[in-house]
Order: C-alpha cells, then structure tokens, then sequence
C-alpha cells in the first residue's frame, strides 16, 4: 500500500458533527439495556452528595468508554465526539466521571459487584454466552498483580509475581477474578475484588468462591458446578466453601512431603500415557509416546483436623532430563518432576486431569483485561480503582455477549478483536423522519457480523 500521488491529501479538519468513530456502542449499549443495566444500577447502587446521582447514567457512560477501548478516566472522553450526542443522552465529562468514582467507597462498590451479577444472570438469558451451563459449569478463580507507579495511590504495595519464570517483586494491586465458563462458551467474569499488593493470593478466595458458586446458580447452572484453582488457593477454607455451596473442586496441590509421598507411592503400572505437547502416536501399541503420565490415588487433605477433606489426588509427572548428561549416555533411573491436583469431581481419570488444564483459559479473561480497561487503574483512591475494576467486568461480559450474536466465530474471540471489528467502526449519521440512518464503510470486512448484532439488538422481545 502507498498514498496516492495522483490526488494527495492536503487538508484535514475536526467538523462534520454527524460522524462517530464507535458506531457498535449503539448495538452493544442497546443490548445492556434491554438486560437493564440503567434499572439494575439505579435500583443497587446509592451514593449520597449531589456528586453520586444518577449512578445509572454514570456507570453506563464509565461502561460504554471501555467498551470503545478506555483505560483510563480521561479515554473516557472517547463517547463525547461527533454525533454520539444523537445516539445517547447523558453523556458525561471524565471529571465529572472521576469525581464520581472518588465517591466510592467498600460498600458502595459491593452494590456495582451485585449490579455485575445480577447483569450477568439477564445476559445469560438473552445470549446463549453461558450455553451448556445446565450440564457443567467451571468456576476459575484467578490472581493477578497489576503493577503500579504511583506511590501515592491507595493500597498500593510490593507483592510477588512471576515474570519469565522468576519470582519479582511489583508494586501494585493484587486483584481477585472469578469467571463462568462451559464446555462450549468462553468464559464471562462472575465476580471482581480489588486488594493491595501485598495480599495473599488465597485472601477472601473463599467468599468470593461462594458468590460466584449462586452466581452460576441463576445464570441456570442446574447440573455439575466445578470450581478450579491453582495451588495458592489449596485451603481448607476455599475447599469447604465448595462443599457447603454444593460444588466440585479441582485444585492443584503444593508438592510437600507428604503430598510428594503419597505421588511416589503409587503402583508403577497405575500410571498411563496421555497426549502431551510433543507426544507421538504409536500405531502398533496403540498409544501416546511421552514422557508424560497420570494416576490417581485416594488422599485426605488437612488429616488430623476438623477440616480434613477425603479426595482424589490426581498426579502428572513428567521425566526430569539431566541437561549436564552426555548425549547418548543413558540414566540409572528415571527422575520425575510431579504435579498433583486436589479433587472430588466425578470424571474418570484422563477427564478429570485435562479438564483441570483447562483452567488455563481464565489468563485469558485477564489478558483481555489488561489488554483493555485494566491497563491502568487509574485513580489514587483504593475505592475508584475497586469500581473500575467492577466496570471492567460488566464491559468485558457486554464484549462477550455481542461477540455471541454477532458470529460463532466472535463467541471466543479476544475483546480486543471484537473491538477493533464491531465496535470501534466509523459511521455516519443521517436523520430522516426523526429518526437515524448509520451509513457505515462499504466493503468493510466484518459487515455481516456487524449487521447480525445489530438485528439481533433491535428485534422485538420473544
């Protein structure tokens, strides 16, 4: 591609007042609010001064700003520009969105969580973005340390993280993430809390656990609701949070003594080969050819307390290769490196094990969040960046949805691609017998699934 030399550009000017740069908010926010998003909102949230009224028109322009690729309050002023005042009222500054979200505090945050909530649970019933969730559900819970350079901000403090494999330390915040996903849908946040830097990975896991377990409830999860962890929340509190609540657990286990006894104790002619990256099918024997393999044995948690929990200690284990050895010298014996998961769910061995590797996809929710508006947390109040997470949630779960009815493919697309290709479209306004034309590119690449969004959105009600 070159610029045309034959008719170059020579004048740009900022004054058609009937374009917009985000034509798909128009769909996307339609779709919140024929899940009620304003109502839902205005009837939780209650924020006292004059500063907190309107939450509902508030929170709906801090959603709507994400949506377009917003990672911070002034970005926010991306749904104040051409003709975005003919699609939607109540269009605010970013000062007056930032001195609105100053005036959170934990309480009031917690009222934008269950607004999240209770949002997810009318998603789920208009888009099919939990489809399969009355067979079985997975919860992932998830941390994650968002580093930070402002030392004055609120709650900000080193914490560990690992980056290339390393043990760092980051200052910043650590927050919490709970997800719902299906066999068949990509995963939606059920549940978000912010903490410090420094806070343990497993803190306030357990409630957050519970939330998101009646969460799945009334999003329909009627059959097999299966929480999975990764082994900073290997506690008996987060364990038994799953059985009062009528949920499975899978979670990976720390390799101690006694775990490390109870793996190496297994029969050798317990353990199967299973299909691991780089494995080889042998067609003779009829098996997977790699150095990997699973068992399982009967194992108790927490034993000789009153939280001792009786399970399935699934283990993998993998030969560790001694890189020091000559090539072509052969071992003495084998050396295995294991990795044991903690669970009570009724899948047979080889389920049980890969479906407990699937917990990988809730690093992708964070990935596209911090790929969007996680990027920053961008206020020095503990309690402004604890609702922006919280917004963070209801637009990811907004993003997926209208990836949903848009095309099969968008269902588990990132955000940012359905950003860039239904959202973030340019379109031009025209108004005829009051009411509004969208002329949107020719030829543009994904106008069909653009054009499914936007008459599944404005279809009556079933």
């Amino acid at each position: 591609m070159r610029l045309r030399h034959d008719a170059p550009v020579v004048r740009a000017s900022f004054d058609d007042p009937n374009l917009v740069s985000c034509a798909g908010l128009e769909p996307v926010m339609r779709l919140a609010e024929a899940c009620d998003l304003p109502g839902i909102v205005a009837e939780k949230v209650h924020l006292p001064t004059s500063i907190g009224s309107n939450p509902a028109g508030k929170i709906s322009a801090i959603v709507a700003g994400m949506l377009a690729g917003a990672d911070s309050i002034d970005d926010l002023n991306v749904v104040r520009h051409g003709g975005m005042p003919a699609l939607f009222a109540g269009v605010y500054a970013p000062s007056t969105l930032g001195s609105f979200l100053r005036e959170f505090t934990h309480g009031h945050v917690r009222q934008v969580q269950s607004a999240g909530r209770e949002l997810l649970v009318q998603l789920v019933g208009r888009t099919p973005v939990l489809a399969g969730a009355d067979q079985v559900i997975f919860v992932d819970v998830d941390s994650m340390l968002r580093r930070c350079y402002g030392k004055k901000k609120q709650g900000v403090a080193f914490g560990h993280a690992k980056v290339g494999g390393y043990d760092v330390r980051l200052r910043g915040y650590n927050p919490l993430i709970a997800t719902l996903s299906t066999l068949q849908a990509a995963p939606v946040v059920a549940g978000t809390r912010l903490r410090a830097g420094n806070a343990g990975s497993a803190r306030g896991a357990a409630s957050m656990v519970a939330e998101a377990i009646g969460t799945a409830k009334a999003c329909g999860a009627t059959g097999l609701i299966v929480v999975r962890a990764d082994s900073a929340f290997y506690a008996k509190k987060v364990l038994w949070a799953c059985r009062r609540h009528g949920a499975r657990f899978s979670v990976t286990t720390r390799i101690d003594a006694k775990i490390r006894a109870a793996c190496e104790g297994i029969a050798t002619d317990a353990w199967i080969d299973i299909k691991y990256p780089q494995a080889i099918w042998d067609e003779d024997e009829q098996r997977w050819i790699s150095d990997a393999q699973i068992a399982e044995t009967v194992y108790t948690a927490f034993e000789g307390t009153r939280h001792a929990i009786t399970g399935r200690l699934v283990v993998r284990r993998v030969k560790r290769l001694d890189p020091n050895a000559p090539t072509g010298q052969g071992e003495l014996f084998d050396c295995w490196r294991y990795f044991a998961v903690f669970t009570d769910s009724p899948f047979i061995l080889e389920q049980a094990e890969a479906q407990h590797r699937g917990h990988a996809i809730i690093e992708q929710v964070n990935a596209d969040l911090i790929d969007g508006p996680l990027a920053h947390l961008p206020s020095g109040r503990f309690g402004a960046n604890s609702a922006w997470l919280a917004c963070a949630g209801i637009a990811h779960n907004l993003t997926r949805a209208a990836g949903h009815l848009a095309a099969p493919h968008y269902a588990k697309a990132r955000a940012a691609t359905i950003r860039r290709e239904i959202i973030n479209v340019a379109a031009r306004l025209a108004h005829r017998a009051r009411t509004i034309h969208l002329h949107l590119p020719e030829h543009w690449p994904w106008q069909n699934a653009w054009a499914n969004l936007f008459t599944a959105v404005h279809a009556p009600p079933v």
